[in-house]
């Protein structure tokens, strides 16, 4: 990062440039379930129903006004007791990864979300069900995770099938207590 990203909440008007951003995932990726891009329609509920209750932010480059990348938190399940916890999603435009967007946007959702009394972080993330190169999965997301002090804590197999491909989830955690 040469000149200070600007980080920022996300607006719903921001939905088409963030719609674009995920879209190669979902085409082009395991790292997405969704097998379909969403409709700028839906993605535009997506941000406003998120935003209800969790942060859901998006890092500029500061000279073009460029989004380069977004993360948002979800419910990580519904149930009352569960409130105290949340999962995290990261997408980051194409060309920018290893930059320090990703650790910049997780840094400053970790600190909104300890501001709202989450305590337990939580991320799925695709792995593969078989040994050897996957060209629809990068090994990127597993240790961008552990980079920023995630454990992994489960394993699920076959959970997913895309591009005629089986795939696993890998669960990670993270605690953010007192």
């Amino acid at each position: 990062m040469e000149t200070k990203p600007i980080l920022e909440e996300a607006k719903v008007e921001d939905a088409e440039e963030l719609l674009s951003i995920y879209a190669p995932y979902v085409k082009n990726t395991a790292i997405s379930f969704e097998t379909e891009v969403p409709s700028l329609e839906e993605f535009r509920r997506r941000i406003s129903t998120i935003q209800e209750k969790y942060p859901y932010l998006l890092v500029r480059n500061p000279e073009t006004r460029e989004i380069l990348g977004y993360c948002y938190a979800s419910a990580f399940q519904e149930r009352k007791a569960y409130s105290i916890s949340a999962e995290l999603s990261i997408y980051i435009k194409e060309g920018y990864h290893h930059k320090g967007y990703g650790r910049l946007l997780y840094q400053e959702i970790e600190k909104r979300l300890a501001l709202q009394g989450i305590v337990s972080l939580y991320a799925i993330v695709t792995g593969p069900s078989e040994e050897g190169e996957d060209p629809y999965l990068p090994s990127t997301s597993p240790l961008f995770h552990k980079g920023m002090g995630y454990k992994e804590v489960g394993h699920l197999h076959l959970c997913g099938k895309k591009f005629s491909r089986y795939y696993d989830i890998l669960i990670f955690e993270k605690h953010r207590i007192g």
